[in-house]
């Protein structure tokens, strides 16, 4: 897996992850939203606290309900590479079975090891349960749903291009997640876009400030519009 000095990513985890997808637009210009932020269909969430969850997708897909007709990978290799990343991870987990969404993929035996293992969030396109259990374990979550049961469960593959909630993710990409759901960023990039987030915290500021100024007035809304 390549990696960014650990420097980079304390950086992003002091923005939120729509100032990280600012600033990437800053850096490469717009790309599709299905390459850049995932969309509203995250639902279930599990904070992380005071800042975003920032890490390195490790990607996997799973079925809930039904045995595959074929497995491609142990689950205890996933794990595994949870364990030997030495970096922080975001375990990214896509629900493929047919019909998808419908069974539990992760729950609080999961999460409890997942965490032990170096783990610093979930994202996951398909169903959670225990969701008391994953905040007790301490794994901030999303996810897009939630259920209480599952069926025969594997896991199917990791290691391979998921998608979570329209978002296309590849293995090793950083993530920066927070309540409004997951900004990617590609490792290439991640050292300019978190230089550049200073400069979107700084500008955002200005207007805030600005706006926000006692009994303001139209000359104030004029001057605005000439510096802008």
């Amino acid at each position: 897996m390549k990696t960014v000095d650990q420097s980079v990513l304390d950086a992003l985890s002091e923005y939120d992850s729509a100032t990280v997808q600012n600033a990437g637009i800053l850096v490469r210009g717009y790309i599709p939203q299905d390459d850049d932020y995932t969309g509203p269909s995250l639902r279930e969430y599990v904070s992380p606290g005071s800042k975003p969850a920032v890490g390195y997708a490790l990607t996997s897909t799973w079925t809930p309900l039904n045995e595959p007709a074929e497995v491609n990978a142990d689950r205890i290799d996933y794990f595994d590479s949870i364990a030997r990343a030495n970096v922080p991870v975001i375990v990214v987990q896509q629900d493929i079975d047919k019909p998808a969404r419908r069974g539990a993929i992760i729950g609080d035996g999961m999460a409890y090891q997942m965490t032990a293992l170096g783990a610093v969030g979930a994202l996951v396109d398909g169903n959670v349960r225990d969701v008391p259990g994953i905040e007790q374990a301490g794994l901030p979550l999303w996810a897009t749903g939630r259920v209480p049961g599952h069926g025969p469960f594997n896991m199917i593959d990791h290691g391979l291009t998921v998608t979570v909630a329209s978002l296309k993710i590849n293995p090793g990409d950083i993530l920066v997640c927070d309540a409004d759901g997951a900004t990617r960023v590609p490792v290439d990039e991640a050292a300019d876009v978190a230089k550049m987030c200073a400069e979107v915290r700084a500008k955002e500021g200005a207007l805030h400030r600005h706006f926000s100024a006692p009994g303001f007035t139209p000359d104030q809304w004029e001057e605005w519009k000439a510096r802008s």
